[in-house]
């Protein structure tokens, strides 16, 4: 791996859960020795990707990554211009809404607004979503350039539940089923208890940028509940798509 790979995998290890961490456990995370780690560390610290909390004198991520969030949405407002929509579907449905966008191989949660229910499905900023054992991975494929779905379908496939496609001709037959109907459905492929719908965001080009999805407790959800959402999250999805690229809201 380079060094600046070594270095991006320092700063994926942070989480909403887990915003700071100390020096040893990111080594032992990253698969680096400590003196490697620290190297890296001050390096990311001199342009304030990473600072160093005094008083415990664990890492977190620092200001600079703000900065360079602030210039990228300023340019590619993904986030923001959803966040309007996703209330309402959220409101609407009475479930989590998650966004996602496609980047370095993999979904990432951008933006979530939770179900205001007690029993609800949390979704973290920041999380990396898995293409074939989510529904927003499957709506992302189906309406991806071909040749981005084929080479996922030709990756291992890791198995997070006993629910999750990892059967390439399962997985693909999916994948053609979304296409067709403009949605997709998942049921604890990612997580136990877990149901989800999503519809691809679609760029002026029609390939996907990302995905919307609403996940609910599985317990809540039937075949009539689930037609319900795909409606919502689909129209919410060409909302969102129409905002950004500025092109007329497509047609149902």
């Amino acid at each position: 791996m380079s060094t600046v790979g070594k270095a991006a995998s320092l700063l994926e290890l942070f989480t909403m859960a887990e915003p700071e961490i100390g020096l040893s456990e990111l080594a032992r995370r990253a698969g680096l020795d400590k003196a490697t780690a620290r190297r890296l560390l001050v390096a990311l610290a001199a342009h304030r990707l990473i600072e160093q909390e005094p008083a415990s004198r664990r890492y977190r991520l620092g200001a600079g990554l703000s900065r360079l969030a602030r210039i990228r949405d300023a340019n590619f407002p993904f986030a923001r211009i959803a966040a309007p929509v996703m209330k309402d579907l959220a409101a609407a449905t009475g479930e989590t809404a998650h966004l996602s966008e496609f980047s370095g191989g993999a979904l990432l949660t951008v933006h979530v607004e939770l179900s205001a229910k007690a029993n609800r499905v949390n979704v973290n900023a920041g999380q990396i979503l898995p293409l074939h054992g989510t529904a927003s991975g499957l709506a992302f494929l189906a309406f991806s350039r071909s040749a981005v779905t084929e080479a996922y379908l030709d990756k291992p496939l890791e198995r997070f539940t006993t629910h999750t496609l990892t059967d390439r001709a399962n997985l693909a037959d999916q994948v053609r089923l979304a296409a067709e109907r403009g949605y997709s459905r998942s049921a604890q492929g990612y997580e136990d208890g877990v149901h989800s719908i999503a519809a691809p965001i679609l760029g002026a080009d029609g390939h996907a940028l990302g995905a919307l999805s609403i996940a609910s407790p599985l317990s809540r959800v039937d075949d009539a509940t689930a037609a319900v959402q795909a409606g919502a999250v689909m129209a919410a999805a060409r909302e969102i798509a129409a905002r950004l690229t500025g092109e007329p809201l497509p047609a149902p």
